[in-house]
């Protein structure tokens, strides 16, 4: 009897103390703040027909119909030489280069996020038959679905028709994998179509883990390298493959956060770019999304901290007064879209909760959870953190 207690005990303090389990106070306050623009968002996104990459073609681009093709932001028109190679601009979006791909995927995104949320709050299955329109549009509908790859994307004129860096356009397809996974168990969603949607995904992770681009990008060393880990991580999750789920663990706890984050928890990479305070918090939101979607009851990846000290919550604490004050940045300010950072960024709220800190969850239900400027949409994958708490 004395040695069942003890584990009864230990098992009963694992489960108080296991952070990523959203607190019950968290959930309700956090529904009570978001609930009406959800429903309202869903009952719009109710009368929306589906978009997808067929419906807009370049002719810039090197694949077909059905593959996703995008251009590099940074890259402008060589002012010396018009019809050469492009030139980079770091950090300047050149306003001409063909996103119309990535503008249909963000608006899927949006939408089955929407549609995914209002059901998990409401139950009721309408939000689900829309999505279930949407979803067959993009990945089994054989005259308008996307090819599961990117072999195509964040091209630039007179120098390549794709790029491992373009993997990080599909960081939006995420909310989509974690919508599906919040409806599947409703009524209405077809077996056969859930197996078709997870069979795309699982092809899109073999392309991912095996291409030369996909390689490339698990090496980057910057908030690329962490995007990419995010993405086989949520579409991991959606199809089941543990061995990837446990692939990316260890990436966070070797590469990533003992490569990317300094002892005092910054992003020295991050801080070097022409916008320093966006891509210090987007590389923020994408290291405590790993933590959210890889951690469970047999891994804690929050609290997790290197031998040096490097933690999730030592990122956090750096960043966040800066983010309830960002006039004590002493950096320079990005060179575009400064005025409309920050907003209500995933690492506060699963911060606050994973470290119980209200200071962090007071300071994101003050801030933006629908922005309208596209360039900070892009920049913020998970939008509905409804979905994403269990």
């Amino acid at each position: 009897m004395g040695k069942k207690f003890i584990l009864f005990f230990l098992l009963l303090v694992s489960a108080q103390t296991f952070a990523s389990l959203p607190d019950e106070s968290f959930y309700k306050e956090t529904l009570l703040l978001l609930k009406k623009q959800i429903i309202l968002r869903a009952d719009e996104a109710l009368k929306m027909a589906p978009q997808t990459v067929t419906m807009f073609v370049s002719k810039r681009s090197a694949g077909g119909i059905h593959d996703f093709y995008s251009e590099g932001d940074y890259w402008w028109p060589d002012p010396d030489h018009p019809d050469g190679p492009y030139v980079q601009r770091d950090g300047m979006t050149n306003p001409d280069n063909f996103v119309a791909h990535r503008h249909a995927m963000i608006r899927f995104s949006q939408i089955i996020g929407s549609l995914s949320s209002a059901y998990k709050i409401t139950g009721n299955e309408k939000y689900v038959k829309a999505a279930l329109m949407h979803l067959n549009a993009w990945f089994i509908d054989t005259t308008t679905c996307m090819n599961p790859s990117l072999n195509y994307a964040q091209a630039i004129k007179g120098r390549f028709t794709g790029r491992g860096i373009g993997i990080i356009d599909t960081i939006h397809l995420m909310e989509v994998a974690q919508g599906v996974t919040a409806m599947q168990n409703a009524s209405c969603f077809d077996k056969n179509m859930l197996a078709a949607i997870k069979l795309w995904f699982d092809k899109y992770l073999k392309w991912l883990t095996t291409h030369p681009y996909g390689k490339d990008e698990m090496n980057a060393k910057n908030n690329h390298g962490t995007c990419y880990v995010m993405q086989v991580a949520s579409f991991a999750k959606l199809t089941g493959d543990t061995s990837l789920l446990n692939f990316c663990r260890e990436q966070f706890k070797t590469v990533l956060l003992p490569n990317q984050m300094a002892p005092d928890g910054s992003f020295p990479l991050e801080l070097r770019r022409t916008k320093p305070y966006g891509y210090s918090l987007f590389n923020l939101d994408a290291m405590t999304m790993l933590c959210q979607i890889l951690s469970d009851r047999n891994h804690d990846l929050w609290n997790y901290q290197t031998q040096d000290g490097k933690s999730i919550k030592r990122g956090v604490e750096y960043i966040f007064p800066y983010v309830a004050d960002k006039s004590k940045w002493s950096l320079p300010k990005d060179v575009m879209y400064w005025d409309f950072w920050p907003v209500a960024h995933p690492f506060l709220l699963f911060g606050a909760n994973a470290f119980d800190n209200t200071g962090w969850f007071s300071t994101w239900k003050s801030l933006e959870h629908f922005p309208s400027e596209n360039e900070v949409i892009r920049n913020l994958p998970v939008r509905n953190p409804l979905i994403w708490m269990d």
